[in-house]
């Protein structure tokens, strides 16, 4: 019996080093695909009313139901102590699964809608489209 034990003391660290080693291996397996980002940073005009303000950032969660190639959509507003925001308050950060997605969205009515609503309360924006890497 005593020997049974002192088998199973012997054999756990090593399976539990077994797990450790092949782990990593698994994880790298399951990635996601590479996809592509879209950010959107908006810089409001100074003159721009919160109620604007708020209309344009439901009106642009509404863009991924309107247009059905957004495959996900985060957005918030700029928190960052730094004071290297050049006036940037609001991001919109889109994911696609490939560039036909993001090119259908481009020239989307519902898109085209949104730039519209968008034109007179904007200052500036910034956009810029990456492929995220592993």
């Amino acid at each position: 019996m005593q020997y049974r034990h002192t088998k199973f003391w012997i054999c756990l660290p090593a399976l539990c080093i077994l797990i450790c080693a092949v782990a990593p291996c698994a994880s790298a397996e399951e990635a996601p695909a590479q996809v592509l980002r879209h950010m959107v940073l908006l810089k409001f005009k100074d003159d721009a009313t919160a109620a604007q303000v708020r209309e344009i950032e439901v009106a642009f969660c509404r863009l991924p139901s309107a247009t059905g190639v957004i495959h996900s959509l985060e957005w918030g507003t700029n928190v960052s102590p730094e004071n290297l925001d050049q006036g940037y308050t609001h991001c919109f950060f889109l994911t696609f699964k490939n560039e036909a997605d993001r090119d259908a969205y481009l020239p989307h009515p519902a898109h085209k809608e949104f730039g519209a609503l968008l034109g007179p309360v904007l200052d500036k924006v910034l956009v810029i489209d990456y492929w995220t890497k592993p």
